[in-house]
């Protein structure tokens, strides 16, 4: 079973991607947080910057595109391939209402036709691979097989599906059933994502879909970072690993001139998964998200760990 991280907005940068896989090796490969470029295929120096190779050095990284049109898509794929990428993917899953009502990411299953020209395009152009990950549907996951029709069209790298319609955005329960719609029926290979907390979550996915190869893990794995490890039969987590894993990245964005308050709020970022790893952290949890200065954000830390037990067999609570 190939399992990848997936691209988490605001979480899985360059920097926690390379102290991940340094101090958690086990991920098969990182899907970067989209690039979104304007109409004439610009985009922001942080996006170039995250995917850099000298960045990402050691990882199988795949950048990912967020856009509704083919002309912005190609002119990025062929900046990245002269880093040296050979795939790329395109976001037709993000649910953010902002993005959707752009008409992106998820937005783009409100109108096939134009998902289908969109894709004519790209395939006959790009230079590099293509895999796409997608919700289920924009409403309704009974939606599926009009979309699955588009995508069976092309010759897709991959087939990430996340096993939710858009408005079931990540309460919803994830559909399997429908899920197997995919996987029985399509010419390429097709992963899952949704939903997988712990390395029994896995066990029942697998029994459910012998023929599954490939898994896309992100909110459990943020969340637990030993989670490729431990669904590949490795050792559970502990609170002394985890505890140098948060240092080894506050560490590293202070180093990479990040200023104080920046690097406590992208580590809180972390804490809203983490905390699910101390089921009787509530009070200290509290004080960490409520920190506002360096010093008193590692001493709630601290107190945390050296207060309050981790359960490696905890799972990402929603």
């Amino acid at each position: 079973m190939e399992l990848s991280f997936a691209p988490m907005e605001g979480v899985t940068y360059s920097i926690f991607r390379t102290t991940h896989a340094q101090l958690f090796p086990g991920a098969d490969r990182y899907y970067a947080p989209f690039i979104a470029p304007d109409g004439s295929g610009r985009f922001k120096t942080g996006s170039l910057r995250d995917i850099l190779p000298e960045n990402n050095r050691g990882l199988r990284l795949v950048p990912q595109i967020l856009c509704n049109h083919a002309a912005p898509f190609l002119a990025v794929a062929q900046e990245l391939e002269q880093l040296g990428y050979e795939e790329v993917n395109l976001n037709v899953g993000c649910p953010s209402g902002t993005v959707v009502a752009k008409h992106k990411g998820a937005g783009m299953l409100a109108d096939l036709d134009a998902l289908d020209h969109c894709l004519e395009e790209i395939f006959t152009r790009c230079p590099l691979r293509v895999s796409v990950k997608s919700r289920m549907g924009l409403n309704s996951t009974a939606e599926l097989s009009e979309i699955l029709r588009v995508y069976r069209r092309y010759p897709l790298s991959l087939l990430i599906l996340h096993a939710r319609d858009r408005a079931g955005m990540y309460k919803s329960t994830p559909d399997r059933e429908s899920f197997a719609l995919a996987l029985e029926g399509s010419p390429f290979p097709v992963a899952y994502n949704g939903d997988i907390f712990t390395p029994a979550d896995l066990q029942l996915l697998a029994d459910r879909f012998p023929t599954l190869t490939q898994v896309m893990l992100g909110r459990g794995a943020v969340a637990n970072p030993a989670l490729f490890r431990m669904c590949k039969g490795g050792a559970p987590l502990q609170a002394e690993e985890l505890h140098a894993f948060h240092d080894a990245l506050l560490d590293a964005y202070l180093a990479a001139g990040l200023a104080p308050q920046h690097t406590i709020a992208r580590m809180k970022e972390l804490w809203f998964y983490m905390l699910c790893m101390f089921p009787d952290g509530g009070k200290t949890g509290k004080a960490i998200l409520k920190s506002r200065t360096l010093s008193d954000y590692r001493a709630a830390v601290d107190m945390l760990f050296s207060t309050c037990a981790l359960d490696s067999g905890a799972g990402f609570a929603q």
